[in-house]
């Protein structure tokens, strides 16, 4: 798989211990700000049509805000029922302030 690296806000636009939600590259992309880190996602739950940027994130966990299911942001993987398909994970660079997400 080729790299495709897309700018996809500054550094300062992502919250410690939050999410945010951006249209990245023509994709639904979530954001996380987690102990000086910055992880990506799908923005889609595999389970239901809810966005996690809706959700609550703990720690790297984000629960989606319509059945209660947990992905881990670092792997994506499924923590929970009613979970059973991770959620896909992006490669993130930050350079210069500004995040970048690898779409490839």
């Amino acid at each position: 798989m080729s790299s495709n690296w897309i700018e996809a806000t500054s550094r300062d636009a992502i919250p410690e211990d939050d999410v945010i939600g951006l249209i990245v590259g023509g994709r639904d992309i979530a954001l996380y700000g987690v102990d000086g880190e910055v992880f990506a996602t799908d923005n889609v739950c595999t389970h239901g049509n809810a966005r996690l940027c809706d959700g609550f994130l703990d720690g790297h966990e984000i629960e989606c805000p319509l059945h209660q299911g947990k992905f881990d942001v670092r792997t994506g993987a499924a923590l929970c029922a009613p979970l059973i398909e991770a959620v896909r994970t992006y490669p993130i660079r930050i350079e210069a302030d500004k995040v970048y997400v690898d779409l490839g």
